[in-house]
């Protein structure tokens, strides 16, 4: 989101909290616009099981004859007789809050939290030794094993070594890889280094340099996201169906 005060958030007892936007409530990180292209600070809010996020502009409640507190507020007695899903929360949303002449760009997410069992993940810690990464492929196919995704063995194994040699010989320890079953099969490696890795095409003379360019070609997406004390970069493949529906069912 670009602009304006960006977060609500329903508790599953339909309490609504303004989350407020960062830079104007104290206590938050004072961050540039995102247009600027700097770098921003992050902050972690912990929300129980079942709440509701709700990111937008300020073009969803702000108008030129009308305070926009007044806006926020009926955005929260709406919120507050919402009882649907994400997707339907958007709707009553932007029903009852976006005029038919619009003045302003607006933009609207609604995301709800849940938790994953701990039996769909699966993590080890890295150490400092390139050799251990044999070790961790034949781990990580076992555990692939055990979900019934035999069939992600060889990308997998591919994208873990991948990965897990490049944190262990140019990050920071720890770090840490994970396995995560979900909607899609997540492979996380996390480190304690703040640089990101790049992706390049190598020359046909060039010794390395082609790694990142093979995970994105086997992966179907992937990117970097910055913590605390590092990075994580993850990796996402997609999963059939059918293990889909055994896994949610």
């Amino acid at each position: 989101m670009a602009a304006g005060p960006s977060r609500l958030s329903g508790k599953p007892m339909r309490r609504i909290q303004a989350a407020g936007c960062p830079g104007r409530r104290q206590g938050w990180p004072q961050c540039p616009p995102q247009s600027c292209g700097l770098p921003f600070e992050t902050l972690d809010i912990r929300l129980p099981e079942g709440s509701q996020l709700v990111l937008y502009t300020d073009g969803l409640i702000e108008r030129r004859n009308r305070d926009i507190g007044t806006g926020l507020d009926r955005m929260r007695r709406l919120l507050g007789g919402t009882h649907g899903s994400p997707s339907e929360t958007c709707r009553a949303l932007v029903d009852a809050l976006v005029p038919a002449q619009r003045s302003d760009d607006i933009a609207l997410l609604v995301a709800r939290t849940r938790s994953l069992d701990d039996r769909y993940i699966a993590r080890w810690e890295l150490p400092d030794d390139p050799a251990a990464v044999s070790r961790l492929r034949q781990e990580a196919a076992r555990q692939l094993s055990e979900w019934d995704l035999e069939e992600l063995d060889f990308t997998t194994e591919l994208l873990v070594s991948e990965l897990a040699t490049n944190a262990i010989r140019y990050a920071a320890q720890p770090s840490e890889l994970r396995l995560i079953f979900d909607r899609a099969l997540i492979c996380e490696v996390s480190d304690c280094s703040s640089t990101s890795p790049r992706l390049r095409r190598a020359k046909s003379t060039d010794e390395g340099g082609r790694g990142l360019f093979l995970v994105a070609q086997l992966a179907q997406r992937w990117g970097t996201r910055y913590t605390v004390n590092g990075k994580v970069i993850w990796v996402e493949q997609s999963i059939r169906a059918t293990a889909l529906r055994a896994r949610f069912q």
